[in-house]
């Protein structure tokens, strides 16, 4: 287990440096992770929620994305809607909700992030810059509205699918109308 361990960490250490290039975030923006310690092992997801597996995910990209002054969120799992685990100071008045994830409702990433944060809120819904979802969890639902696919060198954390995406404004106007090249 600790040798795959390690191999996560560094998969999910690269995939966050793709992910800050590509998506060009700033400081005080926010990433979104939903993931499924169950599929990085290989197995169906809700099936075998591994802490260990959770703690190390979130221990690389916090380390990574906090390196850059970005907020990581985690997006717990279906049997707590989706809700989200988010440290307070980065969305100040955020309208909390009165649960604690576990493994086995919340899942072992979104269980260490609430562990690890100063102080952790867990709130509905967000609209994050950018998102990595680590074994099909779905975190399209928290995503500001244009969302677009980034094509990482890494497509896999352990056995789990990886999916990337940003976020840019919105378009409006028709043929006529200019857009501003650096909003992406």
């Amino acid at each position: 287990m600790e040798k795959n361990i390690e191999l996560i960490k560094s998969q999910l250490t690269l995939a966050a440096e793709e992910l800050l290039r590509a998506a060009d975030l700033k400081s005080g923006q926010i990433v979104l992770v939903g993931c499924s310690s169950s599929e990085i092992l290989g197995h169906e997801i809700g099936t075998d929620s591994v802490p260990e597996v959770g703690k190390a995910v979130f221990d690389a990209l916090n380390r990574a994305l906090k390196a850059k002054g970005i907020f990581l969120v985690a997006q717990c799992c279906e049997h707590l809607n989706r809700a989200i685990v988010i440290e307070s100071r980065a969305l100040m008045g955020a309208q909390m909700v009165n649960v604690v994830p576990a493994p086995d409702a919340g899942g072992s990433f979104a269980t260490a992030a609430y562990r690890a944060f100063e102080r952790p809120l867990v709130i509905e819904n967000i609209q994050a810059d950018a998102g990595l979802d680590i074994g099909d969890t779905l975190i399209g639902m928290h995503l500001k509205p244009i969302a677009v696919p980034l094509r990482l060198s890494i497509k896999k954390i352990g056995q789990a699918n990886l999916t990337a995406a940003r976020t840019r404004p919105k378009y409006i106007g028709g043929p006529r109308a200019k857009y501003d090249d650096a909003l992406r």
